[in-house]
């Protein structure tokens, strides 16, 4: 198609959808120019009121430069002969919590459209499940890990033996269900009154109304709280390999690395590098489910 034949709504379609991923990227450029500018006129000690640091100090060991960070990726893990690039054992374990928080994800979000249904069908279920959605969400992560490992080791039918990164992904899963309930219910009962009538008046039953105008109708909704569930799948399946000390994760792997910063101070940012990269690439699928569903996204709503 040459650009003759291009509409002004055609041409200006590109950039938009271009957008979102140029802004994030301008976005980490800022934080890296503002890194090394706070790391050059920062004070050694950081910034301090009275006994309280504010802002970290901006020496070597505790702020290092970005570079160093990057060239630090390169070298092996540790100095035996058999050792794997950094990179490559990063990637490794950011493939590993990928895997667990989606599992987790896939959990949350079906147990949160099942909520969002019930809840949007029966006024009395809403009245009855909805604070205890909220609540659930007060309750530490980091207390109920262990309780969720010890009672999942409990757990054996026949052949089935409950093994630790189910663990993990069902405390993933805890968080994911909640952004996923609770805009999905706002997306169910945001039609306009004038359209449910509508339905009504043609007889139409609560499984076709939900099919072709209630779930349409929360797309706008439901993609925000998506991306939430997403990144909270992560964060969750981060926090829980700590707690529970499930290897291969790069939850553990920031535990493990962080005794490294006295002598090399570029190795413990690594895998938070990767925790963040895990975090985009959670949130980017959601993107790519968005595209799909473009022709209902009239306007996102956050969750």
């Amino acid at each position: 198609m040459t650009e003759r034949t291009l509409t002004p709504e055609r041409r200006w379609r590109i950039p938009r959808l271009a957008r979102p991923a140029l802004l994030g990227v301008l976005g980490l450029v800022a934080l890296a120019v503002l890194w090394e500018l706070y790391k050059f006129f920062g004070p050694n000690n950081g910034v301090l009121i009275g006994d309280l640091t504010v802002l970290p100090r901006t020496s070597d060991l505790a702020m290092p430069h970005l570079a160093t960070m990057a060239l630090r990726l390169f070298e092996p893990v540790t100095g035996a002969a058999t050792a794997l690039p950094l990179w490559l054992a990063v990637l490794q374990a950011c493939a590993f919590t990928l895997g667990i928080a989606a599992v987790g994800w896939i959990v949350g979000v079906t147990v949160g459209l099942a909520l969002a249904l019930l809840m949007q069908r029966f006024r009395l279920a809403e009245a009855a499940i909805l604070p205890w959605i909220v609540l659930s969400q007060t309750v530490p992560l980091i207390a109920i890990a262990p309780l969720v490992r010890r009672w999942g080791a409990q757990v054996q039918l026949g052949e089935f033996a409950w093994e630790n990164w189910m663990s993990v992904a069902l405390i993933a899963s805890y968080l994911a269900f909640f952004p996923v309930s609770i805009g999905a219910l706002r997306g169910l009962v945001a039609p306009d009154a004038n359209h449910v009538d509508l339905m009504h008046c043609y007889a139409v039953g609560w499984w076709k109304t939900l099919w072709r105008l209630r779930l349409p109708a929360s797309v706008g909704y439901l993609l925000p709280a998506l991306r939430l569930a997403a990144v909270s799948a992560v964060i969750g399946s981060v926090v829980a390999e700590v707690s529970i000390g499930l290897r291969g994760g790069i939850g553990r792997l920031i535990v493990e690395y962080a005794g490294a910063a006295g002598g090399d101070p570029g190795k413990p940012w690594a895998p938070i590098f990767g925790s963040v990269l895990v975090g985009l690439v959670a949130a980017g699928f959601v993107g790519l489910i968005g595209l799909f569903l473009r022709r209902f996204r009239r306007g996102e709503v956050n969750a």
